[in-house]
């Protein structure tokens, strides 16, 4: 998406003098730009915030092109959450289309889980001039875990697989071919930690995830991208975020705690989230203890373990 420049009218000169006075003209106004959060809407933004729209779209289309997550011909359908990242995901996408140099479709789908309150209809407001068809699926899993999950009990996992049971299953019935998550660095970061400090397991978000019937692939183009910014980007689009305490319960306590770690690490260390997620791209097979990814005996690696779906501290 390129930049809509409105230029300040020429400046007009001031009468002329006597010879003795200098022509003196107005001072020029300064041009302002702009940047189209929806089509047809444009707000004035600072160099920084569209410094930080391209750098958006290139990070995401540079994970794309990574890891090949989108090929000629495919169907991604775009789980729109009602949270920051899948609002920002959604744009990237749709600018990404129009410049790439294959042909793509996008499909924006909305889990409706039939909790009180939920602003449904206002991000069906937001979709409709964007120039994508979008799906809403209304499914009361809502009732479910309230059945099953006592009261003031965490119910974030199992919302998140019911959800993501739900994705998997319309994804072939609407023809798509990728599933587009909004998970970012932090997102990885965080599960990666959970895993360590609680599951006794080195696992991450994988770019690119094959479910385990083989029938949908899962993919995450905003893993370049640190939280901060997304929610920096939501604020200058005006998003119509849902609450994040929609369903009145609270987040997981470990992932609380994790966050907060995070946090803190930010505040110290410039780079530290950044060189714990490159950490797991440059994975040494050798110098740890799994004997399914390296022969002890014969010192060779062995074929990358299979994929698994996503574990219980996983988010969709």
């Amino acid at each position: 998406m390129q930049d809509t420049v409105t230029t300040a009218e020429a400046a007009i000169p001031a009468a002329e003098g006597s010879p003795q006075s200098p022509r003196r003209s107005a001072p020029r106004e300064q041009a302002v730009k702009f940047i189209e959060v929806a089509p047809g809407r444009h707000i004035p933004a600072s160099t920084a915030i569209r410094k930080l729209e391209k750098r958006i779209v290139r990070l995401t289309a540079q994970a794309i092109t990574d890891y090949n997550m989108i090929s000629e011909g495919d169907r991604v359908m775009v789980a729109m959450s009602g949270g920051k990242d899948s609002y920002a995901l959604l744009d990237a996408l749709i600018k990404l289309r129009a410049r790439a140099p294959i042909h793509f479709d996008i499909l924006a789908v909305h889990v409706a889980q039939g909790i009180p309150g939920s602003p449904t209809e206002k991000l069906i407001e937001w979709l409709k001039p964007r120039g994508v068809p979008y799906h809403i699926e209304y499914q009361d899993t809502h009732s479910v875990i309230k059945r099953l999950i006592p009261s003031g009990k965490n119910v974030c996992s199992l919302c998140a697989r019911l959800r993501r049971g739900i994705l998997y299953r319309i994804a072939p019935q609407l023809g798509c071919t990728k599933i587009a998550l909004g998970h970012q660095m932090d997102d990885v970061v965080s599960t990666l930690l959970l895993n360590l400090f609680y599951g006794g397991g080195i696992k991450a978000m994988p770019p690119v995830l094959r479910s385990n019937d083989g029938r949908n692939i899962v993919i995450r183009p905003l893993i370049y991208l640190r939280e901060h910014e997304l929610a920096k980007w939501a604020a200058a689009c005006g998003y119509p975020l849902f609450p994040k305490d929609l369903c009145g319960a609270g987040e997981n306590l470990q992932r609380k705690e994790i966050k907060k770690l995070m946090a803190e690490w930010d505040k110290k260390y410039d780079s530290r989230i950044f060189n714990i997620f490159r950490s797991t791209t440059r994975v040494a097979s050798s110098q740890l203890a799994d004997k399914a990814l390296f022969d002890f005996v014969s010192f060779r690696r062995l074929a990358a373990a299979p994929q698994t779906s996503p574990g219980p501290d996983d988010e969709a």
